[in-house]
């Protein structure tokens, strides 16, 4: 956190080092995405429209609050987060604008966007179960309530409740089921819990195959970066856990997005609005998809063949503003529960 904090001051000093913003030539993001694949596509969009795309990296909560601060003179012209909750409370904070696009509208369904077109999706994850094959049967899951039944008790790994992704997927449960079956829910996991939270995603799929525990709840691209990365060690924990995709049955695996939205101070409004169509386009998409594991958002576009390799699966249709809306109620029986 120390040394994403001076990234930020160091980004911040050279936008603000390069004077006003050129309307017709750049546009300035604000990211919580910090990626290869993203530097390639602001590359290939920079050689396609002429228009350079600036970033300061950070995390959401800080580029809000930075947003927040500066207010009108902010030289962000896009802000750019790893979840639809964060992009709801910028939105509630009136750092958003609505961008009104028929490109937008047709790349990216309507539940996976503001109604009123204050952000939008870029990429899809999917939370579901990763399992040790040689411990659970796929035949053995289901839904993630049944994840509180006793049989799975001390073998369940998942990180903090301070995650967002973990808060986004008990406000999708208490959207979906109502408050007394999310807090029954937590308060079940942390009976079952294998250990005391910690760590990120890929810790769980580690502490799965050293045999801390049989499975965890993890984002489908943390699975793709460890079946990729540049250490064998990490490459082998990929291979040797599962996927599974909860409630195929009823209401669909919980899907959260990566997601982008214009900037109420944005001086280069149509450069952040051209900007935002091209990711949702096909060509960005299918990179989103290939190099940095991510489903796509726009329906036109398939999964990469690893993604493809996992299976299809039913998604959660919910709008995702509930996430953002029902944050603070998940943060709540987080709390309740004892989730550390």
């Amino acid at each position: 956190m120390r040394f994403m904090f001076r990234s930020l001051i160091v980004a911040a000093a050279a936008l603000a080092a390069a004077g006003p913003a050129l309307a017709d030539g750049e546009v300035n993001v604000y990211s919580h995405r910090h990626y290869d694949t993203d530097r390639a596509l602001y590359d290939r969009f920079a050689e396609r429209t002429g228009i350079t795309v600036n970033v300061l990296q950070g995390s959401a909560d800080e580029l809000i609050g930075r947003l927040s601060r500066e207010g009108a003179a902010s030289p962000a012209d896009v802000l750019m987060t790893v979840d639809a909750g964060r992009l709801v409370r910028a939105q509630a904070m009136g750092l958003l604008r609505p961008a009104a696009s028929d490109a937008l509208r047709a790349n990216v369904p309507a539940h996976l966007r503001d109604p009123g077109g204050h952000w939008y999706g870029l990429t899809r994850r999917a939370r579901v179960i990763v399992y040790h094959p040689e411990r659970v049967s796929p035949a053995e899951l289901s839904t993630y309530a049944d994840l509180t039944q006793p049989r799975w008790e001390g073998r369940i790994l998942i990180r903090s409740s301070s995650n967002i992704y973990n808060q986004s997927l008990l406000a999708s449960i208490i959207a979906h089921e109502g408050e007394a079956a999310a807090a029954a829910w937590a308060a079940g996991v942390v009976a079952n819990m294998a250990r005391t939270p910690q760590g990120n995603d890929r810790d769980q799929m580690k502490a799965v195959v050293a045999g801390e525990g049989d499975l965890a709840i993890v984002n489908t691209y943390y699975v793709g970066r460890l079946l990729n990365s540049g250490d064998e060690y990490e490459r082998e924990v990929g291979a040797q856990v599962r996927v599974f995709f909860p409630n195929q049955e009823d209401r669909g695996t919980h899907v959260n997005v990566s997601g982008a939205g214009v900037t109420a101070s944005a001086k280069n409004h149509d450069n952040a609005v051209k900007l935002l169509e091209f990711l949702t386009g096909a060509e960005a998409q299918e990179r989103f998809s290939a190099a940095n594991y991510e489903y796509p958002v726009n329906p036109a576009v398939s999964p990469s063949p690893l993604l493809q390799s996992w299976g299809a699966f039913a998604a959660d249709d919910l709008p995702l503003n509930r996430l953002g809306e029902l944050n603070a109620d998940a943060v709540r029986i987080f709390d309740r529960a004892g989730w550390r």
